[in-house]
């Protein structure tokens, strides 16, 4: 799937009124916004005007400030991630080291070969779109948060509970073709199971009796919401591991006999990442303490995991968690 990233303005810092030149066609012709520094102070002076540059691409022998010192101006101030590449003669090691060493992330060499350019920025612009993705995930996990009342607690052991299920399944069935970076993938996504309660009303979502019929209905579509939200923001950059957060999103509250919503998905119908998400929300929802209820003692939760297994729950996702309740206690333990 291509790359889409806003990610269109590079820096070219370079002392060579002529190498700039030809740097600048090349990219001007890949769709590029180039902007041009003389020397290293020139360079930072332009990413302070401009904090749209994340991409910059420098010599580094240049007067009064050369590129060795460009690279470590940047990395002490930066607060976004600025991707950058150093152009370096094919025999100068030394200098190549020197300028990784103090945080360049790759280098060209002179001459510069426009095939080898394309896909040094494309590297770039993935990294770049990965930070922004993460920013993201991370804003919504804490305004999820916030507006639903649930505790950091609740979060982080939802989160626990999710990696331990997904690596266990990532190593026991190998069916799944699940990895492990998959598997921490859905983890890191699972916070996000309830960020369409953004969108519910305080009197519903903060209701400390039973709901009505109609109030029920009206919670339920937090699956529904938070599903159009990410859905929206996966078909924007294309990512994988958005869309993975679409799915707990969506589908954590379908059940393994079908009898769940917004779809009323049976069985293998439901994602896995949902599936492994469900079992670790409803869990730590039994053992927890809310509005309207009461926390169950582990065993208790425990017994009612193992008669809604084959129900409501995925059976191998509860024999996962069987496998490894000594881990599960110490993160109720951990994050109590």
């Amino acid at each position: 799937m291509p790359i889409t990233v806003s990610v269109t303005k590079i820096l070219i810092v370079e002392d060579e009124a002529t190498q700039r030149r030809l740097l600048r066609g090349e990219l001007e012709r890949e769709g590029y916004s180039v902007i041009e520094a003389y020397n290293g102070q020139g360079a930072l002076e332009a990413l302070h005007d401009d904090p749209e540059i994340r991409l910059v691409i420098t010599d580094l022998g240049m007067p009064e400030m050369d590129g060795f010192q460009l690279i470590q101006a940047i990395r002490r101030n930066e607060s976004r991630y600025t991707y950058i590449i150093v152009l370096t003669a094919h025999e100068d090691k030394v200098s190549l080291i020197k300028a990784l060493t103090l945080g360049a992330d790759d280098y060209l060499t002179k001459p510069v070969n426009q095939t080898e350019l394309s896909l040094r920025l494309v590297a770039g612009r993935r990294l770049i779109r990965i930070e922004g993705q993460e920013e993201i995930i991370l804003t919504m996990i804490k305004m999820a948060g916030a507006r639903s009342g649930e505790t950091g607690a609740h979060l982080d052991r939802v989160r626990a509970y999710a990696r331990i299920l997904a690596y266990d399944l990532a190593s026991t069935k190998p069916e799944l073709n699940l990895s492990h970076s998959r598997a921490e993938d859905i983890a890191r996504v699972s916070p996000l199971h309830d960020i369409g309660k953004v969108a519910i009303a305080d009197d519903v979502l903060h209701k400390p009796g039973r709901l009505s019929d109609e109030e029920m209905e009206r919670m339920k579509s937090h699956t529904v919401i938070g599903g159009a939200i990410l859905k929206d923001i996966q078909e924007r950059t294309g990512s994988s591991y958005l869309q993975l957060a679409f799915e707990v999103a969506t589908y954590h509250h379908e059940r393994w006999d079908g009898s769940g919503y917004p779809e009323g998905l049976a069985g293998e119908d439901i994602p896995l990442s949902a599936r492994i998400v469900t079992l670790a929300d409803v869990f730590d929802a039994l053992t927890s303490s809310r509005c309207y209820k009461d926390a169950f003692a582990y065993q208790k939760a425990k017994e009612l995991v193992l008669l809604a297994r084959g129900r409501h729950f995925d059976p191998m996702v509860v024999d996962a968690y069987l496998r490894h309740e000594a881990e599960w206690q110490e993160v109720m333990a951990r994050y109590s």
